[in-house]
């Protein structure tokens, strides 16, 4: 148990660093690599709680297919790799003030709704297998499956819409 928990913790660090070079990078490029190093960690977390089926999948599809369309979309749309304008501007204390007071609200809203309820750990009898998650996807949770389809084939033909010369 101690060793799982200081396993997420590293891993959480790793993720939050890697959210932080995300947002503070001028490079798009270097943005997509600590965006990988993000959801990486999300693949990590999965292994903890014993869903490997679930890691591989996140390995998969976001490393492997979001950030390559990502990394298409910016070489399609020949964005400069170093903008020569500061992206800089004078709005960092108003978005840390909305950042704080958001905090707060959820904050709230947790504490009203869990206030001194003990969350359950599941109950799973013996191992979730790859059928049943098969069998979720595609009767429970198909719309939300197609829309995700739909967004990434719209992104893509944004990308090369914007690429191509007239």
């Amino acid at each position: 148990m101690i060793a799982e928990n200081v396993a997420f913790g590293i891993i959480a660090a790793a993720m939050a660093l890697g959210a932080i070079g995300v947002v503070r990078t001028k490079n798009v490029v270097h943005a997509a690599l600590y965006l990988v190093v993000v959801l990486a960690g999300g693949a990590a977390q999965f292994i903890l709680l014993g869903q490997e089926f679930v890691a591989w999948v996140q390995v998969l599809v976001y490393i492997g297919a979001v950030i390559v369309l990502f990394l298409f979309g910016i070489m399609l749309t020949r964005a400069p790799m170093h903008p020569k304008d500061s992206l800089d501007n004078d709005l960092r204390w108003p978005a840390a003030v909305t950042a704080l007071f958001l905090v707060g609200i959820l904050v709230g809203l947790l504490v009203h709704t869990f206030h001194a309820d003990k969350i359950e750990k599941l109950q799973v009898n013996g191992p979730v297998r790859t059928g049943q998650i098969t069998n979720a996807i595609f009767t429970s949770y198909i719309i939300p499956f197609e829309v995700v389809g739909v967004l990434l084939l719209g992104a893509l033909i944004g990308a090369v819409v914007l690429a191509r010369k007239d």
